[in-house]
Formats: structure tokens, sequence, C-alpha cells
């Protein structure tokens, strides 16, 4: 072959890829993922205002990322904003954390203000606490969102994300969300865990999402939930993350491309088993207990025996704290269970449980306490 015969094959070739490309890039579906610039850190080393969850960003990340789908991060200051406080070690995290491309995009996100809404078929707003103190009156991220959701593309929040959502209007001056059902970070969620920032908030987000208009569908205390109203689709807690990406996906017409399940995500999945039938759930952890997190077990019973409304709830409470007592071993989850049993009047259950306790940790104070309790 000539020189000028192969040259002219070789830009041939170089344009035939290059076209290729471009048409493959035009037909991938492009999120633009939102985070909060609220977050400072204080002199001491502490955040001194909250963040966005660095855990929701890294999972809802490896979703899109693992269905082929081309991401953009932004922020309304842009640049490297503060993420509240995290476990670098939990594999999602260290993923992100090890993805050059996804590293280079948090240290210099895009300005919201900046953005034009038509290059993006998708948003999704991370949480975190920060989203509720400057994301829900973002001006530039209101009119993102409804240029996205009115051109049928797909709004997507999970936790405080949804804060982004309480004052985007329509062209006829609805909300968007008025008569559409959404989820987020629940007002008993917040009693449980959102005590340090929550007096600071400008509102509750339930009760604003409710007050918008919307139909507000929760599950119980950090369960699994997803709301999906045609091209909204809202998670109510972290543990929604994985779940609410991958609704997310398919709404934008592509086939899910499954992760493996994370553990914490399974652990909830599990929780949530018990509710449904807990010896079937009790059965698949005892095959298997390195698919879950003991740990988030127990806690997660602690936590639903401290705000159980009934007594169901509150005897799958005392199953998930019996149940991981062996792995977890700690005077807090004893005290808990205790207290459960007594307040189901299961008397001979607590001194059991007392007794037991207190030969591993007979000098916990707050074991010892509960002797004039179980005992009389």
């Amino acid at each position: 072959m000539n020189k000028s015969l192969l040259t002219l094959s070789l830009v041939a070739a170089v344009s035939a890829t290059s076209i290729n490309a471009v048409a493959q890039d035009k037909n991938t579906p492009h999120v633009l993922m939102v985070l909060s610039s609220y977050g400072e850190m204080g002199a001491d080393g502490s955040l001194s205002k909250p963040g966005f969850e660095f855990d929701e960003l890294s999972k809802a990340y490896a979703v899109f990322k693992q269905n082929g789908i081309k991401v953009t991060l932004a922020s309304p200051k842009g640049g490297e904003p503060l993420a509240d406080k995290f476990d670098k070690n939990k594999p999602y995290n260290q993923a992100y954390s090890n993805d050059t491309t996804a590293m280079a995009q948090l240290k210099n996100t895009k300005r919201l203000s900046e953005l034009e809404p038509s290059q993006y078929d998708s948003v999704f707003v991370v949480g975190g606490k920060g989203p509720m103190f400057d994301l829900h009156d973002s001006k530039p991220l209101q009119a993102i969102i409804r240029d996205i959701y009115v051109n049928n593309g797909v709004i997507g929040a999970v936790c405080h994300g949804p804060a982004a959502l309480v004052d985007v209007k329509l062209e006829n001056g609805e909300y968007l969300i008025a008569g559409k059902r959404v989820n987020g970070f629940t007002n008993e969620e917040e009693a449980a865990f959102g005590k340090k920032w929550t007096k600071q908030f400008p509102f509750l987000l339930e009760d604003k999402l409710i007050e918008r208009g919307a139909s507000f569908v929760q599950d119980g205390l950090m369960l699994n939930q997803v709301s999906i109203d045609g091209h909204l689709i809202t998670g109510q807690n972290p543990f929604s993350t994985v779940d609410t990406a991958k609704a997310m996906v398919a709404a934008l017409g592509l086939t899910v491309s499954e992760l493996p399940r994370f553990k914490d995500d399974e652990s909830i999945l599990l929780v949530e088993g018990f509710f449904l039938d807990s010896s079937k759930a009790k059965a698949r952890y005892l095959a298997d207990k390195s698919s879950f997190d003991p740990m988030l077990l127990g806690i997660s019973g602690l936590y639903q025996a401290q705000h159980a409304q009934t007594a169901y709830q509150l005897a799958v409470a005392v199953e998930l704290m019996e149940l991981t007592l062996a792995d977890i071993d700690h005077p807090m989850l004893y005290e808990a269970l205790i207290n459960a049993q007594l307040k189901l009047n299961d008397m001979s259950g607590a001194k059991s449980t007392l007794e037991a306790a207190l030969k591993k940790h007979g000098t916990a104070e707050n074991l010892i306490a509960l002797k004039e309790k179980v005992y009389g």
C-alpha cells in the first residue's frame, strides 16, 4: 500500500471512530448529581455546618457507572464541597475514592448557575443535612429541575435531597410535587437521628413536602422505601439510595445491570423481612451471616425498640437484638433488650437476659441499675 493510500485509510478509520464516539455519547443518558455546598469545617476539625452524605454519592454513582450513564457533579458554589463524616473503609466509598475520574469531578464540581439544563437527561439530588440549608431555596437548581422535568427527564432525590423539590414550581404556578407520591427523611427519623442539626432546619422535610401538596409515602424507621410517580423518584434515607438510582436507570429506558448487594443494604432488607416473616428472616441470617452486618442489625433492633408504636414492632425489635447479642455482646444492647422485654411484660425473658448480661458485664452501671426494675 502506498503512503498516500495508507494516510487516507488512517484518516478514514479515525473519522469513523470519532463519529461512532459522538453518536454513542449522544445516546448515553447524562445524569447531573447535585451536592450541597453548605458544609464547613470548624477550627477544631469537626463540622461547623453539615454537608452532603458521601455514602449516597458513592452508592448512586456506582449504579450509574455500572449502567454506562454519564455523570456530572454540581453544587451551588462549585469547587469541592464538604461531606459529612463517613466511613472510608466501606466498599462503595473505597470504590469511589479509587476512581480517579470520580474524585476529579468531586474536587471541581460545576456551579449550578452556570449549567444548561438541556444537556442533562436527569437530576439526582444527594442527601445529607446540607440540602436543608442551601438546596431547598437554590433558584438555579429549581430552574434545572423544572426544565428537565417538563422535558420528560427523570428527577431523583434521596434522604434530605428532596428538600430541593419543595419550592420547584411548574409553568402553571403549581408545585411540581403537588399531588405526587414522594418521600424523604421522615419526622420519626429526624427525632431518632437528627438531633444535632434539626433545630437549625428552616422546616422539617416531611412537613414541608406534605404542605406543598405531596402524598408522603413512608416505611418504618430507617427502612428502604422508594416512591415512584412517573419520572419523579424519591428515596427515604441512605439505605434507599441504590434502589432509587436503579429506578432512575429504568426510567431512563435502560435495562438495569445489577450491582453486588452491599452488606448494610442487605441488612436493612433483612430487618424488613423480620416484619414480614421473622422465622424465614432469622433462618436466612443464620444460614449466611457473612452477607449481613450484625452490628447494624443489632442497632436497628435497638432503635426500633426505642421508637416502636405497637407491640408487634417491639416484638420484632426484641428478635433482632436477641439474634445479634452473641455477635455484639455490648452492655447497651443488653440494656435495650431488657427494657423492651419489660415493655412486653416478658418478666422471665428480662430476668434471663439480665442474668446473662451481668455474668459478662457485672460492673456495667446501666445493667446494675436495672436490677430493681427486673426483680422488683
